[in-house]
């Protein structure tokens, strides 16, 4: 049986941030993980530079990433399992979070083609 896409209803903002906050949590600079939990922390957020941002190797456009800031989108990826908030300090991205497909990784992280 094929797996439902998006099968917690995640919005558009929803699912860029979560697709953001996977990308930092591959990052070891911008995370850490919770041996006991499985946890991934991620602190403190990524500041912009113009219009964009980097992770790792990656531009991020700031226009992508406005749900890293909103409160409202936090506490939604908490309701439905795939985070835990200390909003606007630090997220912990869960196991589920983490395994999520978001299908968002291509359209809005930008990498070099070399």
């Amino acid at each position: 049986m094929v797996a439902k896409r998006n099968p917690l209803k995640l919005n558009a903002l929803q699912l860029k941030t979560l697709t953001l906050l996977q990308a930092l949590a591959q990052e070891p600079s911008a995370s850490w993980r919770d041996p006991e939990s499985g946890d991934v922390i991620i602190g403190p957020l990524p500041q912009p530079h113009g219009n964009h941002f980097h992770i790792g190797s990656a531009v991020v456009m700031t226009r992508d990433a406005t749900g890293l800031r909103n409160a409202g989108v936090w506490l939604a990826l908490q309701r439905k399992g795939l985070a835990m908030g200390n909003f606007p300090h630090s997220i912990a991205l869960t196991p589920q979070g983490q395994a999520y497909e978001t299908r968002l990784a291509d359209q809005i992280l930008h990498r070099g083609d070399h």
